[in-house]
């Protein structure tokens, strides 16, 4: 997946290319791929914060750039980010 915008900075930049693991259940902390029920055809890369009723509480790690949980609601999580690809490969970014 394409990374685009400031909200995950400074783990994770805009055009950074990252491997999600779909399907796979968060723990609290791991970064992952979410969709809003409020913006049904948006998805976005978040870190997940605590199980909540109708999914996720999850979080930016930007607080001047993001818009997350805080705002939208509980986001249902879709994959995992395992590792960065491009530019600075690493697993778990």
């Amino acid at each position: 997946m394409l990374v685009r915008g400031p909200s995950m900075a400074p783990a994770l930049r805009n055009d950074d290319i990252v491997l999600v693991r779909w399907g796979v259940m968060p723990k609290p902390g791991q970064i992952v791929l979410v969709r809003w029920a409020a913006r049904p055809g948006q998805l976005s890369v978040k870190r997940a914060s605590h199980e909540v009723d109708g999914g996720w509480h999850v979080v930016g790690d930007n607080p001047f750039a993001s818009t997350d949980s805080e705002h939208l609601g509980p986001a249902e999580v879709l994959g995992v980010v395992k590792a960065r690809l491009w530019p600075r490969p690493r697993l778990r970014p």
